[in-house]
């Protein structure tokens, strides 16, 4: 290496430790190619969720009887038509509406959970911590896949119903994360400074604490996504998913496998971008725990 380029390269180490932590995560995940094509492929995925109305070619009800069970670009529909023929692109693009607004909502839902407990009992301790933690001790023991699959039957097969279940039953170990960091947090200069100036408990821990947490969090939040969206398609696979005709990728990818050597287009189109999606979601989650590695900086 050259004395210019040498020169050059601290310069950008030394821009990039003045920028504050985000700004240097953001820098370094912009580095990890894959992981940055995949967040565009995924903001291109929600776009066209939001625009399903707009974009679709049919609605997702609509039939044409007389092209049942048509190929690929045949009859005026790209991806083909299915067995009560049903336009495949129309219901795949609602079916990217259906997966993500379960995926994103039961993550939040999660998240809310895990905040409120982890904060709770990493902060409060004593008797709180030991109640809290007990009763998450409870919810990991007990298989998740399988609360999800009572809460749907109890609640009913819609929407709400998925989002509620599958946000239940994945909070846990978010929650053990957050209350593990907050431990740690709280134990910190900064912290016991504004402790000393009078700060409330509320204060410090969303202030203080939550901020200086965000990054392991938002890297299971990253992993957590993907994985709700395979608990709705196995949802839908068992038949829990939501109320036909609303499309579903788990409920379509089922009913291709019926007729794999009869049409396999049935199949192949909602299982390619199943697992597309699947692993874009996953390789931003890649890129989101690399960008706050401590070690990135020594990239």
């Amino acid at each position: 290496m050259t004395a210019t380029e040498g020169l050059r390269a601290a310069a950008v180490e030394h821009s990039m430790r003045a920028r504050g932590p985000g700004a240097r995560a953001w820098s370094r995940f912009r580095k990890h190619r894959l992981a940055f094509c995949s967040l565009v492929f995924c903001a291109f995925l929600i776009l066209v969720a939001i625009a399903a109305p707009l974009i679709a070619p049919y609605g997702y009800e609509e039939t044409d009887i007389q092209h049942k069970l048509a190929g690929p670009g045949s009859a005026g529909h790209l991806l083909g038509t299915d067995l009560l023929g049903r336009d495949i692109l129309s219901r795949l693009i609602y079916g990217l509406q259906t997966a993500l607004t379960v995926a994103f909502g039961a993550e939040l839902t999660a998240l809310v959970f895990a905040l409120a407990i982890g904060l709770l009992a990493g902060y409060l301790g004593g008797r709180v911590e030991q109640v809290l933690m007990a009763f998450t001790d409870v919810m990991y023991a007990f298989p998740s896949y399988l609360f999800a699959v009572v809460m749907v039957t109890v609640l009913g097969r819609s929407i709400f119903a998925l989002v509620v279940a599958i946000g239940i039953a994945s909070w846990v170990t978010q929650a053990r994360l957050v209350r593990a960091q907050v431990l740690t947090l709280k134990q910190r200069e900064y912290v016991e400074a504004a402790r000393s100036m009078g700060a409330k408990g509320t204060t410090i821990a969303i202030r203080y604490i939550l901020p200086n947490a965000i990054g392991p969090i938002l890297v299971t939040t990253s992993f957590a996504i993907p994985a709700a969206i395979a608990a709705e398609a196995g949802l839908a696979l068992l038949g829990l998913g939501v109320q036909p005709p609303t499309p579903s990728w788990g409920a379509m990818i089922s009913d291709g496998s019926r007729y794999l050597l009869a049409a396999p287009h049935l199949l192949v189109a909602p299982a390619v971008l199943f697992a597309l999606t699947l692993l874009a979601f996953t390789w931003i989650g890649d890129g989101v725990r690399d960008a706050f590695d401590a070690s990135g900086e020594q990239r």
